[in-house]
């Protein structure tokens, strides 16, 4: 034992297959970066929901005589971190393991960059809106709207935010108030991969033509000239496994253990486990655990 910590990436989960491998390579990417870095020796892939391991079986596989970070491959602060990660890292400090942590990996600038980079040309007359998930928790709303003005702070023009599900201004209306003002919708895709949102926003702005609104890409995506996984994702992953190692404090976040406070969100994205042990070498490939 190096005595390095162990991280599991923890997403939502999917149940498709695009948004599945997108999910596996940003772990697979993620876990080469901070083993090469001399961050952490094994990195596994969890979820809080459709898909397996769950995040209790994430913590029981890892290596018990080390701290386990828990980092939510979620965008903003919601139910799944609120219950589903507390009650499963509270499970585990009454067991003796030291579980930490880490904020979401929103709002941040860098996916405001991300957003942009995913636009298409925009026009004068375009109205661009954050399409976000959503979800019955008003700081995980908040967080999107964060998002937005970061977002706008990063074009230089105005950003609505419109959620897909919960609270908040409902996408469907902003989709068609800007086609009521002749505008046309251009929505920055706040989804992590392809799955049951992304098909829902993409419905929104179906039509027949360009004109009547286009969906960008999911910050994972794949085909086209952009990267499927970009650099500046692995980077916050990367932040955030180092602010549970270190045990700071981010947005009244505790990462440490039970007394760990909310931090996380309700995204699209997932796929099966993955181990980084100490013992393999840095060209390491992450393998497929069977589950």
């Amino acid at each position: 034992m190096t005595g390095l910590p162990s991280v599991g990436l923890i997403s939502h989960g999917t149940s498709s297959p695009t948004g599945q491998v997108l999910i596996e390579v940003l772990a697979a990417e993620v876990a080469t970066d901070l083993r090469i870095r001399g961050i952490a020796d094994e990195v596994m892939l969890g979820h809080v929901d459709v898909q397996k391991p769950d995040v209790d079986e994430v913590i029981a596989r890892l290596p018990a005589d080390r701290p386990v970070i828990l980092v939510p491959l979620l965008l903003s602060p919601g139910y799944h971190v609120h219950v589903d990660l507390a009650e499963a890292a509270g499970r585990a400090a009454e067991s003796g393991r030291d579980v930490r942590r880490t904020p979401t990996l929103g709002p941040d600038p860098r996916l405001a960059e991300i957003l942009s980079d995913r636009l298409p040309p925009l026009k004068g007359s375009d109205d661009v809106i954050l399409a976000a998930a959503g979800s019955s928790d008003e700081r995980a709303n908040e967080s999107c709207r964060e998002m937005g003005w970061l977002l706008a702070a990063e074009l230089e023009r105005p950003v609505e935010v419109g959620f897909l599900a919960g609270g908040g201004v409902a996408l469907k209306d902003l989709v068609a108030e800007s086609r009521s003002r002749g505008a046309r919708p251009v929505l920055a895709n706040y989804l992590l991969a392809p799955g049951f949102f992304d098909d829902l926003a993409r419905k929104q702005v179906e039509g027949g033509t360009e004109s009547t609104g286009v969906l960008a890409p999911p910050l994972l995506t794949g085909g086209g000239t952009t990267s499927a996984v970009p650099p500046k994702l692995v980077d916050i992953v990367r932040d955030r496994a180092r602010e549970g190692i270190h045990g700071q404090v981010r947005d009244g976040v505790l990462a440490a253990g039970r007394n760990s406070g909310p931090g996380g969100a309700h995204v699209e994205g997932g796929c099966p486990a993955y181990v980084q042990p100490h013992t393999q070498p840095h060209n390491f490939t992450p393998q497929k655990l069977n589950v």
